[in-house]
């Protein structure tokens, strides 16, 4: 986060057990990410602190997701994928390719893993992939991804969240630990911290309707044609034949079945603020 709590980047981070943290960045974030870490780190070493930053170059990422995944991939592994859970990391060799980090993840809802691989055998662990017979695996295209991660409820970077969102009006407060509350020392904490005790004057709601799809822009309207708010993603969904969409809305309308009208084109479409996700996430988290 910013000073201001906004958010920089919703990276994952894990922690291996020699001390080291391994950082996903989003692609379309990384220099500012790289150059926001540099800068604290910096920080820390000049009151003698000893800690070292690493890029780890050359490398491509793939996602396999779905319910097949444990079994396709488990064909191409000596390791037991049943002892990695979700968001577990691991090194092994995929498909005979060495020093791949396989990553208990995914960004559909459905259990997956994100393979880091050096991108000189990035094509042949697709192709591997893609010829098995463990499972019917296809290419999938970002249109694809964007359905499956909207329908989980979950926030496309530079979309749903930015320098300007805090987690609290994103509904994110799940990521700042009691220790960090009780402390207060974290980028934003004032900010964040009344946000959590008061409570936002807006919020990112799950909104779902029928008819035609109302995309990322989108005004949120009242039952009385005010505007309240507006989506920052949406899309039809495959899995419920209607159209779910997110956004961020005065917060007295947050309500879940909240009736309200979204602004699609030159006409007003009824829709309800609803939970998310909207389709339960199968995400592997024991065994």
């Amino acid at each position: 986060m910013n000073d201001n709590g906004g958010i920089i980047d919703d990276l994952i981070v894990s922690k291996l057990g020699d001390g080291t943290l391994y950082v996903v960045l989003n692609a379309g974030c990384a220099d500012k990410d790289k150059a926001h870490i540099e800068e604290k780190l910096n920080n820390f070493k000049s009151t003698g602190g000893d800690v070292e930053f690493q890029t780890i170059p050359n490398r491509s990422l793939l996602a396999l997701q779905g319910p097949s995944m444990a079994k396709v991939l488990q064909a191409g592994v000596q390791f037991d994928l049943s002892t990695l859970t979700f968001m577990k990391t691991a090194v092994m060799d995929v498909f005979g390719i060495p020093e791949c980090r396989v990553t208990r993840c995914g960004y559909t809802g459905e259990d997956g893993v994100e393979i880091s691989v050096p991108d000189d055998k990035a094509v042949h662990l697709a192709e591997c992939l893609l010829s098995t017979t463990e499972g019917d695996v296809k290419l999938a295209g970002l249109g694809a991804r964007d359905s499956l991660r909207l329908e989980a409820g979950l926030c496309l970077y530079g979309n749903d969240i930015d320098m300007t969102t805090t987690p609290i009006e994103a509904t994110l407060a799940w990521t700042i630990a009691k220790r960090r509350r009780q402390e207060a020392n974290f980028p934003g904490a004032e900010i964040v911290l009344k946000q959590l005790k008061e409570k936002p004057s807006r919020k990112r709601v799950g909104v779902m309707s029928n008819g035609a799809p109302a995309r990322a822009g989108t005004p949120i309207l009242n039952e009385g044609g005010v505007q309240i708010g507006q989506l920052t993603s949406g899309c039809p969904s495959p899995t419920l034949k209607c159209n779910v969409a997110m956004g961020y809305i005065d917060t007295k309308y947050a309500k879940i079945g909240t009736e309200v009208k979204l602004q699609v084109r030159k006409k007003q479409q009824n829709a309800k603020i609803s939970k998310m996700p909207f389709v339960a996430a199968k995400y592997y988290t024991k065994y």
